[in-house]
């Protein structure tokens, strides 16, 4: 892709993606995104979060978000990436409880780190996340966005319904989004 008029994004899979790519390979690209539904647990178990035989809620739901919220805090804080993906993503057996278990100081931790790492915040039309009221929050703290779809390929580009919902009833602008190019990346910045 190289001299081609296109922005160039790193998919980071994992937390240990950082560790697999050196700091001059990921400048390389306009972007790195990644989420927070690969983690490991405090028992050691890797999760990912959209398989239901890998998660481990354990008794306390409270808790399982708990630690979600500071494994995403952490993610936002210290891997050098640019987008926040799948943002608030519930595991399957917990998803139907989301307004409950997402609630406002949850949804302001990630938040104020996306915002103090300048790390923008997907609005997904695939899962419809992050909810309207993350949103508005989002916006009212500062937050940049981006629309994304979780797409498997390139005849997999969703629909696009629900961040174009989002952008109207938040009335986002394009200041308010995520634009490659308007800052160095960043990988290059750190």
């Amino acid at each position: 892709m190289k001299d081609q008029p296109v922005f160039l994004g790193m998919q980071a899979e994992g937390r240990e993606w950082v560790t697999m790519f050196s700091r001059e390979t990921r400048a390389r690209f306009d972007y790195v995104f990644t989420d927070s539904m690969t983690w490991t647990n405090p028992a050691g178990k890797r999760m990912r979060l959209w398989i239901p035989e890998e998660v481990e809620i354990g008794p306390d739901p409270q808790a399982f978000m708990d630690l979600l919220v500071s494994k995403t805090v952490e993610i936002l804080e210290k891997e050098p990436i640019d987008i926040y993906v799948n943002p608030t993503f519930l595991p399957a057996v917990i998803a139907p409880r989301y307004d409950a278990l997402w609630t406002e100081p949850r949804m302001a931790r990630v938040i104020d780190a996306a915002v103090k790492s300048r790390v923008a915040i997907e609005i997904n039309g695939r899962y419809k996340l992050p909810s309207e009221a993350f949103l508005r929050l989002a916006k009212a703290r500062g937050a940049k966005f981006t629309f994304g779809t979780n797409n498997g390929g390139a005849d997999d580009l969703g629909d696009w319904s629900y961040p174009l919902e989002m952008q109207r009833k938040l009335d986002l602008k394009w200041t308010d989004m995520f634009v490659p190019g308007h800052q160095p990346s960043r990988a290059r910045r750190e």
